[in-house]
Formats: C-alpha cells, structure tokens, sequence
C-alpha cells in the first residue's frame, strides 16, 4: 500500500498506513522503512523521509536511492548531490538507479561540472552501458547547454528509444538546434 500512495502522492493514506505499521511493531523492517521513506519524499513530506533515513540504523543502496530521488522530485538538487557525496563516504557503492537520479540532479540545478564528474564515476562503475543511464547523461547534457557532450554520449548509446531521441530533440530545441541539418553535426 504503500508504494501504491507514493506513487499516487496521496500523503494523508500513507501517513494512516505508517501510523499502523508502528502500532504492529513493524516499523524497524528495513524494507518497510524504505518504502516509507519512498513514499514521503515522492510526497513531498521531504522533512518526514529525513527523519525516517537518519533513523535508520543499516541503510543500503536502495535506501539512498529512495531519499536522492525523493529530493530531485521535490526540486532539492543541490541536496541530492550532497546526500550521494555522503553515499560514498560511507561507503556504499551507487548503482544504475544512484546516477539516473544524481544525473536528473546536476540537470536540475544546471551542475555540468558535477555531471561530468558523475558520468566519469557511472564509466568506472559497471553502469557505463545502462541506457536509462545513457538517456539521463544526454538530458543532463543537454539541460546544463553542452548539446557537444550530449550529442557524444547519445552516438555512443548502442541503441535508441523513444526517451533517448526525446532527450537530444529536447535539448536540441531548447538551445535553437532546430533545422534539420543541425541534427546531423555530431
């Protein structure tokens, strides 16, 4: 139920849920502790998933994932990058669903040195071929202006789909790319 709130940002049902798994004793699950700290950043309640992460005593990949991606959602860009700063720290090792979300960071706060940085990490990680990785490496290229890098990473990708193509068009618009020819520069 859950998930099924998170994704549906209906915070007051997920708040009475919540309020149910600690009256069962449940709430030191760690996957449902995960999950709650899901729903709430997708819900906006990004003070509610601080505290549930912190409280956490063991948190794994997946625990970060739910917290950066609750902060990119809710517009915390800057934070998001800070918070996987501290992944590493700590130790933990990012996966594919770290860097779509640090990606959709630096893009959202226009951080191309941060991105640069971040695609250099996803090529020494084994995510280097992960295409919702490639796709996000083109939208943050494109968002941060240097439609050369995007257009770079998206000849590299070993296949196109739709959010690929809608990730360089995009970006191609936005910078004034438009003639047809312009596509065919890079």
């Amino acid at each position: 139920m859950i998930k099924v709130y998170a994704c549906l940002g209906a915070l007051e049902e997920g708040r009475h849920v919540h309020e149910q798994i600690m009256q069962c004793g449940c709430e030191s699950d760690v996957f449902g502790m995960c999950s709650l700290v899901d729903m709430h950043a997708k819900c906006g309640s990004i003070e509610d998933a601080w505290r549930m992460f912190y409280k956490m005593p063991f948190k794994n990949v997946v625990h970060w994932n739910a917290m950066i991606l609750g902060l990119v959602k809710c517009g915390q860009g800057q934070e998001a990058l800070e918070l996987f700063q501290q992944l590493q720290q700590e130790g933990a090792q990012p996966n594919s669903v770290t860097f779509v979300g640090v990606l959709n960071a630096c893009a959202s706060i226009v951080a191309l040195e941060d991105g640069r940085h971040v695609h250099e990490q996803s090529i020494q990680s084994s995510c280097k071929s992960d295409v919702y990785v490639g796709c996000s490496l083109v939208d943050m290229y494109a968002k941060c202006g240097s439609m050369e890098d995007a257009w770079r990473v998206f000849n590299k990708m070993p296949s196109h789909d739709v959010v690929s193509w809608n990730a360089i068009l995009g970006g191609c618009a936005k910078h004034g790319h438009g003639y047809s020819k312009d596509l065919y520069l890079f």
